[in-house]
């Protein structure tokens, strides 16, 4: 009998594969979804950049007009004593957070809403930024980095900018070391076995007399959790014309 292959064992929802998130001391977000953020604004300062557990991007700490204090990625070029603003009357600036249907076309912005007040979810990545495509009554067309086209909700607030970070995997790790003790503060699992080096009986790509799989590694998308290795749902297959 083989062994569960890392899909199904990621499925389970073990520690090995859980995020040590008691870890980590904040949550980037926007300010809570107030009369402030729906009819007018307030104004804020960036009164200090720092870098947080389990988030890989540089984390501004921002003090609004009433006091309270809220945590967002910072974007390019900002700077210690900056002011930002969020709400529907802002100024469209890098670092100002509104609603998609007051952001210009073309503009670049990053975590991104789902739905109006829940904090961000899209976009949120070091360097990723989206982009507005298209503005209309009931919907705000933006492209996400991935170069896929979504509909957002109209009132879905967005921060304006570039998340700073950029080329953050570019640096070599040099030492295995490295990578393993940034992997465990991560909760990762490392090293990962490819599947090409395993036996037949533990992955389907197993054996194979050398290092090429066994099996075509697109499966249906109908295929049982065990078989779900490889690019699973492939929008196409073979070598590009």
């Amino acid at each position: 009998m083989g062994k569960r292959i890392i899909s199904q064992r990621r499925g389970k929802g073990s520690f090995t594969y859980s995020a040590n998130s008691f870890r980590w001391k904040i949550r980037v977000k926007h300010r809570d979804y107030d009369e402030a953020e729906k009819t007018s604004s307030i104004k804020g300062k960036i009164i200090d950049l720092a870098h947080y557990k389990g988030h890989l991007a540089p984390v501004a700490i921002v003090q609004y007009e009433n006091q309270e204090k809220n945590y967002i990625y910072a974007p390019e070029n900002i700077k210690v004593n900056e002011e930002i603003e969020s709400g529907p009357k802002a100024v469209v600036r890098s670092g100002n957070t509104l609603p998609l249907k007051n952001i210009p076309i073309g503009t670049h912005i990053y975590n991104v809403e789902m739905l109006p007040g829940d904090g961000g979810k899209l976009c949120r990545a070091p360097g990723m930024s989206g982009k507005i495509v298209s503005v209309s009554d009931d919907s705000v067309l933006i492209e996400l980095p991935s170069k896929k086209q979504k509909k957002m909700h109209p009132l879905a607030r967005a921060t304006i900018g570039i998340i700073t970070g950029k080329g953050r995997t570019e640096k070599p790790w040099v030492k295995a070391g490295k990578k393993h003790h940034a992997m465990r503060a991560r909760g990762k699992l490392y090293p990962r076995t490819s599947g090409v080096a395993m036996n037949a009986v533990d992955h389907p790509f197993g054996s194979g007399r050398g290092r090429q799989h066994a099996k075509v590694k697109s499966p249906s998308p109908y295929a049982p959790p065990g078989r779900n290795v490889g690019p699973i749902r492939a929008r196409r297959t073979g070598r590009k014309k």
